[in-house]
């Protein structure tokens, strides 16, 4: 009997050239491997405080109801959703997280071929997904001050631009632009291509001159699609719910490609009850406010450069490689993030967490950074490159669950 070749699945170009992200190990597999124990996570901008009290109760609510599929509507949570924020009912989109709304954006306007312009570095799923739909994506630099340059991503659209996205306030760096900026960007965008404003950390911004999106969804000129989630400020971030506001129209188009239950019963009930406990969120704001005030205030005492924000993490300059110290604090139970996967080499990323957990931080970081050959191969000159996301770095990941979601 002739043995017959073993057929392998063959891949289109575009996928088969993608790097994929591999999973972060759960905490206590780190642990475990090691050696150590209490470990404290502060990398993956999650909630201090845990999930909304509200929403808890919420769940626990739902759970006798399990054998029944979800609201595919997401009807009471979006008409919640367009009461508190003044945005039209059939303008809101549920997702699996934010995340699932930038897929579906892409899915309903993209074509192979054409191109999607992004700020970099900024949130990597952008072009990931522009990617699985065989688009191009476009990357444009940040300014010298780490700010999206809004003039020059007006500049890099074509006629193959179908797809703007802006990060605001922006990831991995937490700066924000200004209304007058995002107008003129409007203004030189042409009305056919869709402009993403995602804002999933916009809770935590304090700058009064940052524009918000609901103001644009339904106003003459390029379609604005506006994301939040429920992951961050309100700590559902395990429940995978977040939404999209747009005009009805473009909203059409994306529940032509969303599936029919995308998002839990139980993601919608915490979503719906989350939204009506505004002491847990403003707990939150505080403690965020709180934990980054003294931890810059702590990063000023050793000397370090650091980037002030207006999300709940924030950007820190090192004098080593930033995966060497990502390493080095893990082995101390501290889990932070490193930014080369972003082509910051010499950056870490924090986020904010409880008191205690940021005096360890502090702690664990002066402690390496006295015992760490701190060389820098530039004789201490000029900053790290910072340009457009390499591939994907898995030991920056650790512990935070691959790419990170929204």
């Amino acid at each position: 009997m002739v043995r017959q070749p073993e057929m392998k699945p063959c891949a289109p170009k575009h996928i088969a050239s993608i790097t994929p992200y591999p999973p972060g190990k759960p905490i206590e597999e780190l642990e475990r491997e090691y050696g150590i124990s209490g470990s404290i996570k502060l990398a993956s901008n999650e909630n201090p405080l845990g999930p909304s009290p509200k929403a808890i109760e919420a769940v626990l609510a739902t759970l006798s109801k399990l054998n029944r599929y979800p609201d595919g509507s997401g009807f009471y949570l979006r008409k919640k959703l367009a009461e508190k924020y003044c945005i039209p009912f059939d303008g809101v989109v549920l997702g699996n997280g934010s995340n699932e709304i930038i897929e579906l954006v892409i899915r309903a306007f993209l074509t192979p071929g054409d191109e999607v312009i992004m700020p970099a570095p900024s949130f990597l799923l952008y072009r990931l997904v522009v990617q699985w739909m065989g688009g191009k994506p476009i990357p444009v630099p940040l300014k010298t001050n780490l700010g999206i340059d809004l003039e020059k991503m007006a500049e890099a659209v074509t006629a193959k631009t179908k797809v703007i996205f802006l990060t605001n306030p922006n990831n991995p760096t937490g700066t924000v632009i200004s209304k007058r900026d995002f107008d003129a960007l409007l203004l030189n965008v042409p009305r056919e291509v869709v402009v993403v404003l995602d804002e999933a950390y916009i809770e935590f911004n304090t700058n009064p001159d940052t524009p918000s999106g609901f103001d644009y969804i339904c106003r003459n000129g390029p379609g604005v699609v506006v994301l939040r989630t429920f992951s961050k400020a309100y700590g559902l971030a395990g429940l995978r719910i977040g939404f999209g506001a747009m005009d009805p129209d473009i909203a059409s188009f994306l529940n032509r490609v969303r599936q029919p239950f995308n998002t839990a019963s139980v993601a919608q009930a915490a979503a719906l009850a989350a939204l009506d406990d505004e002491e847990f969120l403003r707990r939150t704001q505080e403690t965020v406010w709180g934990g980054l005030q003294y931890l810059y205030n702590e990063i000023e005492k050793m000397g370090l450069k650091y980037i002030p924000s207006e999300a709940n993490f924030f950007l820190i300059e090192v004098a080593c490689e930033a995966k060497r110290l990502f390493e080095a604090m893990l082995r101390h139970g501290v889990i932070i993030r490193s930014m080369a996967s972003y082509g910051m080499e010499r950056f870490i990323r924090v986020n904010a967490g409880l008191p205690e957990e940021n005096r360890r931080f502090v702690r664990t970081l002066s402690q390496l950074l006295a015992e760490m050959d701190l060389t820098d191969s530039n004789g201490g000159q000029g900053l790290p490159r910072i340009g457009a996301c390499p591939g994907p770095d898995p030991g920056s990941e650790a512990g935070s669950g691959g790419v990170q979601n929204q």
